[in-house]
């Protein structure tokens, strides 16, 4: 009879297309990935796999062993998720993903509040600025900023994001009027402009092209810190630009660009003990810090 590890084997080989793969997402060696496989291929008679230069393609009979594998996998996390939901105390462990912007300059304050509050709950922080997979228990629960509503049902809005523009104290005497000519000033860029779309779009709008833009990064806490040492003038959210004291915030905040912070999880887990009370507890903290969030503060 094959077992669920015969088909987690399989279909890990199959998603890496190489034992070397399918080992280190195992946690395995690779001597036992080809063994094993070698096993259930004599069990089934039939082979699994093609090995060919790009690596191990799947036969029709792995196609089926596989289909099989991902709507057990399915199966199985969907009943995780509805038994973990019956949870009655806030402890056990909260796998909590969000990206490096928002831990260091929001969120690991909360985190601490929130473990001397809840001892018995253990926080496990992904640091990622991928969407991870909220159905397949990637994470409990994401704390996200988003320009639209996420696809995730069981979440909400805690607070908006204002923007605004900054630069080191001193490089500008006086506050900007968002209409007068920018292209007087050096800039600074986010990197990758799909990111931070609505912020690129407000430059571009302004007359600021890449003639003026004199630095980019692919990170809002590089950026920031560039902006920091004096290499121009850039956008941020208005949270980074307050949380370096060498920054000076030149504007109001800015409407077109404002984004939106959320509060994400699965409908499965959002009345667990653990989850319900982070998400309760962190929408406190959020409100309490929703001037600094929203850059209600004077430029």
């Amino acid at each position: 009879m094959l077992s669920w590890d015969d088909f987690r084997f399989v279909k890990a080989i199959a998603d890496s297309r190489s034992l070397a793969g399918a080992a280190t997402s195992l946690g395995v060696n690779h001597s036992t990935v080809f063994r094993r496989l070698g096993q259930i291929e004599r069990q089934l008679g039939s082979r699994l796999f093609e090995r060919g230069r790009a690596g191990y393609a799947l036969t029709p009979s792995g196609e089926e062993m596989v289909e099989l594998a991902e709507r057990v996998g399915d199966d199985i996390t969907s009943f995780e998720r509805k038994v973990t939901g019956r949870d009655l105390r806030p402890s056990g462990e909260l796998r909590v993903t969000t990206t490096d912007t928002i831990l260091l300059h929001l969120l690991t304050g909360i985190l601490i509040d929130f473990r001397r509050a809840y001892p018995e709950i253990v926080i496990d922080i992904v640091v990622s600025n991928a969407m991870l997979n909220l159905s397949k228990r990637d994470a409990d629960v994401a704390v996200r900023a988003s320009y639209q509503h996420p696809d995730t049902p069981a979440g909400r809005c805690v607070a908006r994001i204002g923007w605004a523009v900054f630069g080191a104290k001193g490089m500008v005497e006086h506050p900007l009027d968002p209409t007068s000519d920018l292209t007087r000033y050096a800039w600074a860029a986010f990197g990758d402009a799909n990111a931070t779309g609505r912020a690129s779009k407000w430059l571009k709008d302004r007359g600021v092209n890449e003639n003026r833009i004199v630095y980019k990064v692919n990170t809002l806490l590089g950026l920031a810190e560039a902006v920091a040492g004096g290499v121009g003038l850039a956008l941020l959210p208005c949270f980074i630009g307050h949380g370096l004291p060498m920054l000076a915030q030149l504007t109001s905040p800015l409407p077109e660009v404002q984004g939106e912070l959320w509060l994400l999880t699965h409908p499965d887990l959002r009345n667990t003990a653990r989850v319900r009370t982070f998400l309760d507890f962190c929408a406190g903290e959020f409100a309490n810090r929703k001037s600094l969030i929203e850059g209600q503060a004077p430029a």
